[in-house]
Order: C-alpha cells, then structure tokens, then sequence
C-alpha cells in the first residue's frame, strides 16, 4: 500500500485527499520510485480547478516533479536500476500519471538521474523551472552575452531559473514585481535591475536601463493585455516568449504599428521533455549548472505530505519567493 493524494471533484485545496492505496508493480516502459520529495506547480492548481489542457479523470491524482529513488523497473527500460538516485520531469498527462504520493509509478521517460550531491528537496525543486526557462533562453531564444533579458513574474520558481540560466549564458536579466515587497530578493537572486510594475512605467523604465534599445528576449508567464507594455521594451528583431497563461483574459497580438519588429511566440517546457534529444541536452545543462553551483534552486517553504490542502493554499496567496516543496517522510524502507 502507498499513500497517494487524490481528488474526486473539481475546486479548491480542499478537494485534495491523502488515501492508502494498492501501488502495484511497473508495466513496460515504467518505474516505480520510493518519493522523497515532491515540487508544486501552479499547473496542478489549474489541473484541479479544471482549467488546465487537460481534464481530471475522478479518481485523479496528479503532480509533475519528484525526487527520490527507483524501486522497481518495468520491461523494456533501459538505464536505470533498484536504488538508482533520480527526479521525475514533467513529461506526461497528470490524467495518466501523477507524482503526489509516496510510492509512484511513472514513465521511465519522465526519469533522470540526479547527481549524488543534489538533495530531494533541492532536486524536486529544479525541474519544472530550469528546463522550462532553458528551452526559452538557451535553446530557442538563443541569448547570447551582453543580451538584456525581461522576466516577468520573476519571483516564481520558474522565473527565478530564468534569472540563474541568464547570468549564467553572460546575459542581463531584467527582472519584474509587482510590489515592492520581493524586490530585494529578487536583487539578491542575481536580478541586474527590478521594475516595480505598480509604480514604474515598464516600457520606459526598460528603455532606460537598455539605453534606448530594449531588450532581446521577454519571457513572460502572465499573457493577457499585459503583454502590450512588455512588448514595448523589446528591441527591433527580439523576441516576446509567452509561456503560461496566468491572465485568463484574452492576449493581444503586438503588431508593426504599435511596436518594433519582433517574434512573438507560445511556449511550453513539453516542446523541450517530449523530444528525447533536447530533454538529454537540458538534463546536461541544469546538472552541470547544479554541479557547478551556478544553478541552485530556491525553496521558499516545504509541506508535509499530510498538509498538501495546506501546500496548495500557501501557493495560490502568491506570496512565495521561488519553489515550494512537499516531503515525504518513510517510516520504513519499502517491500
């Protein structure tokens, strides 16, 4: 038996259960990991609100992010045994799978190996975030040094990535809030420059610390109108990356009247972890970055496991500075 949260309706935390259920073994092509920790996603907020891509089927559980270690492995995989030290990456359907439990099976596609040097906490907390902004900045976006680069909604785990991943390619990350509140630490995360949205022209404020020329790349997670004003801080031939959708409003598509030449385009990190290739390309990058000490995830707050209603409504206060993270505590090894 393992323990595993699910919901039988759409809404709020409070949907949310922790019940014992039978875990059973792997089928080809899966592995069952004992789970050690696990990272919250705002696209689990939105999966059991029912207002994700994809819809629940009750009885749902759901989760992207894992840490732990491999327990069992199914037929036909390949790379990976009992007690190997891994993460899970977002690479599935939370209606197929899910990583909210103790002991949970997943797709050996969805696996990597993690250094021995990077914790659970730290590993569950990395995923999401890095390879979301590393397909963005890196691969796509191509961000070369001296680039500036605009992140809204920097205080998010994954814009804090963003952050790392940009100091880290030799560019100037331009961070933003929308109060005063986070922007020290954003500063202290290795932000070059905050703008205060409530109190600062973005555009002009943007202009400002380019020189006049606005910046290469904005990696924006809001869309909606908000996106007019970002779009007036790039720079001819830049590009405007949207790749979430917290605004549920409709999202303007910037045209050549109003702005500069530019490329605008959606994004989503699944481009990066469906594609066997480039999901080895980013798996190298982030743990040569962890291994370094380049990249190093920032936990705003873990949850017990049994608190996971309590994890979620810390999550939608929107008060946090980077990842929140659930442990998940074993009373004995698995049998």
């Amino acid at each position: 038996m393992t323990r595993l949260v699910q919901f039988d309706r759409l809404g709020g935390p409070d949907v949310l259960t922790l019940r014992d259920v039978e875990v059973g073994a792997p089928e080809a092509g899966e592995v069952r990991i004992r789970v050690d920790a696990i990272g919250l996603n705002r696209a689990e907020i939105m999966y059991r609100e029912g207002t994700y891509f994809d819809t629940p089927r009750f009885p749902s559980t759901l989760g992207y992010e894992a840490a732990g270690v491999i327990e069992a492995v199914g037929g036909g995989v390949d790379g990976f045994s009992e007690g190997d030290l891994v993460a899970v990456v977002p690479a599935f359907r939370q209606s197929e799978y899910g990583t909210y439990g103790d002991h949970v099976i997943v797709p050996a596609a969805a696996v990597v190996h993690r250094p021995a040097a990077v914790g659970p906490v730290q590993a569950a907390a990395v995923w999401m975030a890095y390879i979301t902004a590393y397909g963005a900045l890196a691969e796509s976006g191509q961000v070369r040094p001296g680039d500036h680069v605009l992140i809204t909604a920097a205080s998010s785990s994954v814009g804090l990535a963003a952050i790392r991943i940009a100091r880290h390619l030799g560019a100037v990350p331009i961070a933003t809030t929308r109060g005063t509140g986070k922007k020290q630490r954003l500063l202290d995360a290795g932000a070059a420059h905050v703008v205060v949205t409530d109190e600062e022209d973005l555009p002009a404020r943007v202009k400002e610390i380019t020189g006049g020329e606005g910046v290469r790349l904005a990696f924006d997670p809001i869309a909606g109108p908000g996106v007019e004003p970002v779009a007036q801080g790039i720079a001819p031939g830049g590009s405007l990356v949207v790749y979430g959708a917290l605004d549920p409003r409709p999202t303007p598509l910037p045209h050549a009247r109003s702005y500069p030449a530019l490329t605008t385009r959606t994004y989503t990190l699944l481009e990066i972890t469906s594609d066997p290739e480039r999901l080895r390309r980013a798996v190298a990058f982030v743990n040569a970055g962890l291994v370094s000490g380049s990249f190093d995830p920032v936990v705003d707050r873990t949850f017990d496991l049994a608190d996971i209603a309590e994890a979620h409504r810390y999550m939608e206060a929107n008060g946090q500075v980077g990842k929140i993270v659930v442990t998940v505590t074993h009373d004995a090894p698995a049998s």
